[in-house]
């Protein structure tokens, strides 16, 4: 449950056809304190297409009647696009591939962002929390490769820094983070991970838990599914 936001608080998950997102929206439909969830993806009515600025208004518009919201949850993303994986050498990069990552990843949440931050609540506790990974943080970037990938998380968590500033003039109470939800047993992350990797209804729950405690600081956090802070 989230404890943190007004009883009957009202949600919103955004990619709620993924593996994370459809266990996050399961996860709140299960929660007594929240009055209304909606799930919104592709094949949703309405849909969002993350590649369509004109989709994203419109959908954001037919559900302002619904709101206002206190948690917008944003799943969306990809790791294999085109059918291709991340580079894992310099040799690999490609401009129309590097555009696709920036596009869908970066791009499409900041959009997300302009329309749908609108539909907050305003004087009460509101959460928005975006899907990122830790290959997106400079600082512990050791490895190197998933040029695009990369790139494209950090520049998402620039964009959601970025919005977190603004946001809290008006919204003070606002909570915005970058959510980094383990290694997790998905579509997208099929080909790269074992059989240690966590089933979506563990890390949906872990997300909701450390969201539910995390105070508002006027700037955005990121944080992964255990509550540790990572580096940007």
């Amino acid at each position: 449950m989230m404890y943190s936001l007004p009883e009957g608080y009202r949600a919103l998950v955004i990619g709620a056809s993924g593996a994370i997102g459809s266990a996050l929206l399961q996860r709140l439909q299960s929660d007594s304190r929240c009055a209304a969830v909606l799930g919104v993806s592709r094949q949703s009515t309405p849909g969002l297409d993350l590649l369509s600025e004109a989709s994203i208004a419109a959908c954001a518009q037919a559900l302002a009647a619904q709101g206002p919201f206190h948690l917008v949850l944003d799943a969306t993303g990809a790791l294999t696009l085109n059918g291709r994986g991340p580079e894992k050498r310099l040799d690999e990069l490609d401009a129309a591939h590097l555009l696709a990552a920036l596009q869908l990843n970066a791009v499409g949440p900041g959009l997300l962002l302009k329309h749908f931050v609108p539909l907050l609540a305003s004087g009460e506790r509101v959460i928005w929390g975006k899907l990122s990974a830790r290959v997106g943080s400079i600082e512990d970037n050791r490895k190197g490769g998933w040029y695009g990938y990369r790139a494209a998380k950090a520049a998402l968590n620039m964009l959601l820094q970025t919005a977190a500033i603004e946001v809290a003039r008006r919204k003070p109470l606002a909570v915005v983070a970058a959510l980094q939800p383990g290694t997790v047993q998905s579509a997208l992350s099929q080909p790269f991970v074992g059989d240690d990797a966590l089933r979506p209804d563990d890390s949906a729950g872990r997300l909701l838990s450390v969201l539910d405690a995390l105070q508002p600081t006027g700037r955005a956090q990121f944080v992964d599914h255990q509550g540790q802070h990572i580096p940007w």
